[in-house]
This record gives C-alpha cells, sequence and structure tokens, in this order.
C-alpha cells in the first residue's frame, strides 16, 4: 500500500505499540510517526499472544493512515507462522518485522509462508553476534527482504557488553551490510529512556554520524526528537543545493564553483538529503 504522505525513502520515525492494547495502538497511528511497528513480541505477556493477534489482525483489516508493520514472535516458536500467515494478506498490513534472525534461512522460511499472500515487505532484526556476522547474506538473501536492523537490547546481552563503544562495530558492519546490498539506510534500534531526551538526541547523532536514517521509539514523545536530529541543517541543505544545481544535465563528475569535484554518489546523496529537508515544507 502506498502512503502519500512521505516517501520511503524519508521515513525517519518508527514507533512501537503493544499488540495487545488497542488504545496505545490507536494513539501511536496519530502521534506522528512515520510507520507504527504493532509488536507480538515481547511486549505482549504469554497470555495475552492470540488477542494480541485478533486485535491486530482486526485493525489491519483495514488500510490505516500511516504504514503499519507488525513485529511478530520468534521464528522457531510456535506462534510466528500463525501470525505472518494471518496478517500477510491483509490490506493494512505494510510489513512484517522478523525478530532474532541469525541468517538467511529464517528470512525464507517466513518468505515461503507467506509467498501465496504476495509477500509483504520482510524486514529482519539482527540481535546476536550470528545476526551481525551473516547480516550481509541476510540482507541479500530474499527479494522480499526490505530492511535489516539491530535489536540492540538482545546483542548487548548476546555479547555481554555493557558499554555503548562496544556496538560501534556491529553498528557500522549493519550499515555497510545494508547498503552494499542496496537496501535503505538502517533504523537506529530503541532508546530505552523515554525521560532522557537529551541523551537520546546525542545518541541519535551519533548513529546518524554512522550512517542510520530515523530512529525506532517506544514513546510519542521521542519522535520530534529523532525526527529533529536526522533533519538536514541549513548548511547541509545549501551544499546539497549546490551539488545538484552542479549536476544539471551531467551525470559524469563535475567540479563545484570552490574546486571540489563530486560524482554520481555524491549526486545521489545530495538528492536525499533535499528529499529529507522537504518535510518540513
Amino acid at each position: 500500500m502506498n502512503h502519500p504522505c512521505r516517501p520511503h525513502d524519508t521515513w525517519l520515525t518508527w514507533l512501537y505499540a503493544p499488540g495487545d492494547q488497542p488504545r496505545k495502538v490507536a494513539g501511536a497511528l496519530t502521534a506522528g510517526a512515520d510507520v507504527v511497528l504493532v509488536d507480538l513480541e515481547d511486549a505482549v505477556p504469554a497470555d495475552r499472544k492470540r488477542y494480541a493477534l485478533d486485535a491486530t489482525a482486526e485493525l489491519l483489516s483495514q488500510e490505516q493512515p500511516v504504514p503499519v508493520h507488525v513485529r511478530i514472535n520468534a521464528l522457531d516458536g510456535p506462534l510466528a507462522r500463525r501470525e505472518a500467515c494471518t496478517l500477510a494478506p491483509l490490506p493494512g498490513c505494510g510489513g512484517l518485522r522478523l525478530p532474532k534472525v541469525h541468517g538467511p534461512r529464517e528470512v525464507h522460511r517466513v518468505a515461503d509462508w507467506v509467498a501465496q499472500a504476495g509477500a509483504p515487505p520482510l524486514y529482519a532484526l539482527l540481535e546476536s553476534a550470528a545476526g551481525v556476522e551473516h547480516a550481509y547474506a541476510v540482507a541479500t538473501c530474499h527479494p522480499a527482504l526490505a530492511g535489516i536492523a539491530l535489536g540492540e537490547a538482545d546483542l548487548r546481552a548476546d555479547l555481554g557488553v555493557t558499554e555503548e563503544a562496544a556496538l560501534a562495530w556491529p553498528r557500522s558492519r549493519v550499515v555497510v551490510a545494508a547498503r552494499a546490498a542496496a537496501l535503505p539506510p538502517p533504523v537506529q534500534s530503541v532508546h530505552p529512556d523515554v525521560r532522557d531526551t537529551e541523551g537520546l538526541a546525542r545518541s541519535c547523532a551519533a548513529g546518524r554520524a554512522l550512517g542510520f536514517l530515523g530512529r525506532a521509539a517506544i514513546h510519542p514523545r521521542q519522535l520530534p526528537v529523532i525526527e529533529a536530529a536526522f533533519l538536514p541543517g541549513a548548511t547541509e541543505i545549501a551544499a546539497a543545493e549546490e551539488i545538484v544545481a552542479a549536476a544539471a544535465g551531467d551525470a559524469g563528475a563535475l567540479a563545484l564553483p570552490d574546486g571540489r569535484f563530486v560524482d554520481a554518489a555524491v549526486v545521489v546523496g545530495a538528492r536525499r538529503t533535499l528529499a529529507l529537508a522537504r518535510r518540513t515544507g
């Protein structure tokens, strides 16, 4: 389903809501996020899993005002197949997020489950050392795969680390794998402290510097902080406008008035900057 409000390549905010709480899901749909992520996994107690699926299926039986993606349960557990096959054919299902993907086999398994439904976009969450090691293999394993991202809470536990510095390499690994596979830049993992907006802003700035684009949130108050952090500033916009203007009618390398040379890849980046800038236009 296409949503005319914002194109896929300018999505910056992804808001989680627990699938067993329809009121919170309804609130998320009007909170201003680019994508709402209905969670059937970690946010839902075991005794409410069936209700969460039924409530989500009812919601997705019709199109929604913003794209809705669903994080299903563990792919090696008893719930994931039923969830995927129930939700994939529904008109409001914009994508499935696959938790704890360790390699291509899990992606293929889900794609096979939903093949008759037209295989909605799949998004793989890499939440273990094995997942990070296989990032490029996952990113290139199936045409239905639309993106990869880290699940950092589980990754920290798997690696036994607590310091931010320990995640620098996994983060860069996933960014490089996504771009090498011609997938969109990954979305940053959630910032768990919803009150720490200053820390969120700093973390977003660091993520943007590594190549992430946008971030998942667990509370609506995080959305404007994330959006502001990933939007280009006036200097970036001016530089992008100069590059795009210089590239008009010239597909090769070109020189800017200040003597700098730029090539086609730089022009693509400049156009993406201007597309992001138009979000506020």
